[in-house]
């Protein structure tokens, strides 16, 4: 699933691939939200985010949420209290190793990698993964 946040605050949310689960109309959702990723206040701490854009939720419910102002990707595992920086660790720029203000991830499985959305870059860049 990929879930984006424009500029307007509205969420758009666009199935990737067919869902197994199915959702009923009707259905109720608590009344209180959980934390799953910052929370911390804004900062570029490992446990902190500031301005995140876009995100997307892989079948293991890691969340990769793209760090607008931080000018990274952060990988946030199921349950954890901090993230792992996996795309944009040198900082802000316009190198094959840089990000300037990422809008959106998504994870290509079949290729294992990442794809960025890198706005004042005006590039999509592919991440592989490192081992």
């Amino acid at each position: 699933m990929f879930i984006s946040i424009p500029y307007f605050r509205f969420i758009s949310v666009t199935p990737l691939r067919a869902s197994s689960i199915d959702i009923h109309p009707n259905a109720k959702w608590a009344q209180n939200g959980v934390t799953v990723a910052g929370g911390n206040g804004e900062g570029n701490g490992i446990n902190q985010l500031s301005y995140p854009y876009g995100l997307y939720v892989d079948d293991d419910q890691s969340i990769y949420v793209a760090d607008y102002f931080n000018h990274r990707i952060v990988e946030w595992k199921s349950g954890a209290t901090s993230g792992r920086v996996v795309a944009g660790i040198n900082g802000q720029g316009d190198g094959a190793n840089q990000l300037n203000f990422p809008m959106d991830v998504i994870v290509d499985k079949e290729r294992d990698s990442l794809i960025v959305c890198d706005r004042w870059n005006r590039r999509v860049v592919r991440w592989p993964r490192r081992n």
